[in-house]
């Protein structure tokens, strides 16, 4: 257990775009919990993103293991017809306590225009109200239900990609570890954008991240805490749920990660993409310069936030364009 770690500078373009931010941002405790779902809770509605172009969304319950019934949105084209097209299937973020599936809309509705993909994203039940292994199963329970709709859909099950932010590249990462040894339809790669993948929380990036930045080191103590409770750091942790711990990471579909250099998931993403690498996987890795957790989407228009967004562009566009 280390103590202290010097800490990463900030981007000075993306520096000032952290003044303003309620503290719970930055740190978050069981506390302020109810102050940062709400935070989270309204991003701007589903129609709003479409704004009048020829996309249709879709809901539709799916069960859950235990039961319940969730909700996995899709987007397709208007006019979309035939099959063989691309999809994805998008998790969003929110330290697995907060957040909704439309967190990921503009994502949706931007690979739906650029590919003709047909696209879903899964409402998840979120800890501590529901704790581990339920978000992961819900997960699981939406990418099994829309991929085996591919023919009512019109897209070839084959070519979907899995990904998503934060708690939702850590639950993608683990519902592609779940298909894998499930004997499930696999991704066709996997989209891992600052993935929050280890409940140890307990690496040199996340000791240098503490009271700094976006989600600290304490505020991942909370989220990992309110997934799972007292085995959170023990030995009973499912590697499937925090997939840090996965020992044998071979047979995974090619994976993009990310992560910004002043952030507490620098030192996980990196490890993961060694592991893979380890295993004999396909994996591309960016560790950006000065960035902060979610320093894309919290200033856009800084260079390296530019350069971030267009580098993954195109790394998609390798994998859902025809080949």
């Amino acid at each position: 257990m280390m103590s202290e770690a010097p800490r990463v500078p900030f981007d000075p373009e993306l520096e000032p775009g952290l003044a303003g931010l309620p503290p719970f941002f930055t740190t978050l405790d069981a506390a302020r919990l109810s102050d940062f779902r709400r935070a989270l809770a309204a991003p701007p509605p589903i129609e709003d993103v479409i704004a009048g172009r020829p996309v249709v969304a879709t809901d539709h319950p799916v069960l859950a293991p235990d039961g319940a019934e969730i909700t996995v949105s899709v987007l397709r084209r208007r006019d979309h017809a035939g099959a063989g097209h691309p999809a994805a299937f998008l998790i969003h973020g929110g330290g697995m306590v907060a957040g909704s599936r439309w967190s990921v809309g503009a994502m949706l509705v931007d690979l739906v225009l650029e590919y003709d993909a047909v696209v879903a994203a899964v409402e998840y039940r979120l800890a501590p109200d529901v704790p581990d292994p339920v978000p992961l199963e819900d997960c699981y329970a939406g990418w099994t239900w829309f991929t085996g709709r591919a023919d009512e859909f019109g897209f070839d099950p084959g070519r979907v990609l899995i990904g998503g932010p934060s708690a939702g590249g850590g639950l993608s990462a683990g519902t592609t570890l779940l298909v894998r040894d499930r004997g499930g339809r696999m991704p066709l790669a996997q989209l891992l954008m600052w993935p929050m993948l280890d409940d140890r929380v307990d690496t040199v990036s996340s000791h240098q991240v503490d009271g700094v930045g976006i989600w600290d080191r304490r505020s991942d103590l909370t989220g990992w805490t309110a997934l799972l409770g007292d085995r959170r750091g023990t030995g009973d942790v499912s590697p499937y749920s925090a997939p840090a711990r996965m020992a044998d990471l071979s047979g995974l579909p090619p994976a993009y990660v990310e992560a910004g250099s002043a952030e507490v998931f620098r030192d996980e993403a990196v490890a993961y993409a060694s592991a893979i690498w380890a295993a004999g996987g396909s994996a591309e890795l960016h560790v950006w310069a000065g960035g902060f957790h979610g320093f894309q989407n919290v200033v856009p228009g800084a260079a390296v936030s530019r350069t971030a967004v267009a580098t993954r562009d195109a790394w998609v566009r390798r994998m859902l364009s025809p080949r």
